[in-house]
Formats: C-alpha cells, sequence, structure tokens
C-alpha cells in the first residue's frame, strides 16, 4: 500500500464523522445560516467559537481543520439551491429520511 493510498483512507476515516455542511443541512435550524453553512461552521469552530449548535442547529466537526476543504467544495457545489433557500425562492425539493 502506497504512502498516497494510506493518507486517504486516514482522511475518508476522519470524515466518518461527517462533514459540516451535512450537519448543517440535516439540523435545518431555523435562522441558521444557510450560504456556505458547513464552511462557516468549521471555522467557527477553528476560531474557538462557543456555541455551534445555538448558532448553527449542528456540532462542529471533531477535525474541523481537516473538514474545511471539504465542506467549502460540497457548499459550492450546492450554492444555487443554498442561494435560492437564503432570498426566499420556493424549489419544492423533498428528500432524505
Amino acid at each position: 500500500m502506497t504512502r498516497r493510498v494510506r493518507w486517504l483512507l486516514v482522511l475518508a476515516c476522519l470524515q466518518l464523522g461527517g462533514c459540516a455542511t451535512a450537519r448543517t443541512l440535516d439540523a435545518n435550524k431555523p435562522g441558521a445560516p444557510v450560504v456556505y453553512a458547513g464552511t462557516r461552521l468549521d471555522w467557527y469552530a477553528l476560531q474557538g467559537g462557543c456555541c455551534p449548535v445555538e448558532r448553527f442547529g449542528a456540532e462542529a466537526p471533531r477535525y474541523a481543520a481537516v473538514d474545511l476543504p471539504a465542506s467549502a467544495l460540497l457548499d459550492t457545489l450546492l450554492l444555487p439551491l443554498s442561494l435560492a433557500k437564503a432570498l426566499g425562492i420556493g424549489l419544492q425539493v423533498t428528500g432524505g429520511g
């Protein structure tokens, strides 16, 4: 097993706790930030924020610095949907559990 494969496996295991973007989407807390919410939650945790559940509706990942790039990527991919939500445009999208 090469060093690169081992590194990718370690990163994958760290992400099993859930990325911040998925956590904030699952929380669906009224009044919580929507645009780049996962990235903002990671940054909040890195800056020593005291109350992520009250602000974002979800706990920050244990390794916020590791999660930050993945959350930024996912938040960017979901940006059109989060902007529509923030602007109050109803897309009538449902799913999940």
